[in-house]
């Protein structure tokens, strides 16, 4: 299925937000809580799957396996039904960069971790893709399943803190398994111990680090929501801590 051709402008520095531009009878579809803002000539209605294939097994199949990613088995479609070009526009729910990839340029096929995913030109098939290694489902800090997008067409997925790229050839990359937000095809996933007993004990860094070999293209956040998280909660304890000491 060919996606729709869609046109987008990214908005913002940091805190980053992805309009999208749509002719009459084009759609995006999203996941659900992203939503920014739209122009009054835009429809959006929830649906089972991505609709790329409109089979009820086929929404059936896509419902289950965004089931199997932790995802929600509907997602939002919004479409201009207006006269003339209309806008909608989608922000991710942390601070971070918006990243646009063209499917038909990299080879088709785009594998995430499975909170990344943004927005996407209708047409898009969103599935799993399976890690290869017990290591890496166990420990790779995503489990056993990964989100796969397949197609054509634009596909946004949001990086938390600053956006890295780095392209790969016949080469290792060794990364905190949490850094991870995508890579493409030609890149072997695996989780591998960080060093020594002393290191993985006392270094700070965990006992695992992400691999990443072969060639091709992967993208690196530097503040992965997790870690973000951990800080709030550790921060929100220790000034618990302290009101009770103080009314001590």
């Amino acid at each position: 299925m060919t996606s729709h051709a869609i046109d987008y402008r990214i908005l913002g520095d940091f805190m980053q937000t992805v309009e999208i531009e749509l002719d009459p009878g084009e759609t995006v579809i999203a996941e659900a809580g992203t939503l920014n803002y739209m122009t009054g000539g835009i429809r959006f209605a929830v649906r089972m799957g991505d609709g790329s294939d409109g089979s009820l097994l086929g929404k059936l199949w896509s419902a289950g396996k965004r089931k199997l990613t932790g995802e929600s088995v509907f997602m939002t479609h919004f479409t201009n039904e207006g006269e003339g070009k209309q806008q909608v526009a989608f922000a991710a729910p942390y601070p971070g960069n918006v990243v646009p990839v063209q499917l038909g340029e990299i080879g088709g096929r785009l594998i995430c971790q499975k909170d990344s995913f943004l927005c996407a030109a209708y047409g898009t098939r969103i599935g799993i893709a399976f890690t290869k290694r017990m290591g890496a489902g166990f420990f790779g800090g995503e489990g056993f399943i990964l989100q796969k997008l397949e197609g054509d067409g634009l596909v946004f997925v949001h990086a938390g803190g600053t956006l890295i790229r780095r392209e790969l050839h016949n080469e290792t990359l060794r990364v905190d398994t949490g850094c991870l937000v995508a890579f493409t095809e030609g890149i072997d996933y695996d989780v591998q111990l960080a060093g020594g007993l002393r290191s993985m004990l006392f270094g700070g860094e965990g006992l695992l680090l992400t691999t990443l070999s072969g060639s091709g293209t992967v993208w690196l956040q530097s503040l992965p929501f997790s870690r973000m998280a951990q800080r709030i909660c550790e921060a929100t304890q220790h000034a618990r801590g302290e009101a009770g000491t103080d009314n001590e």
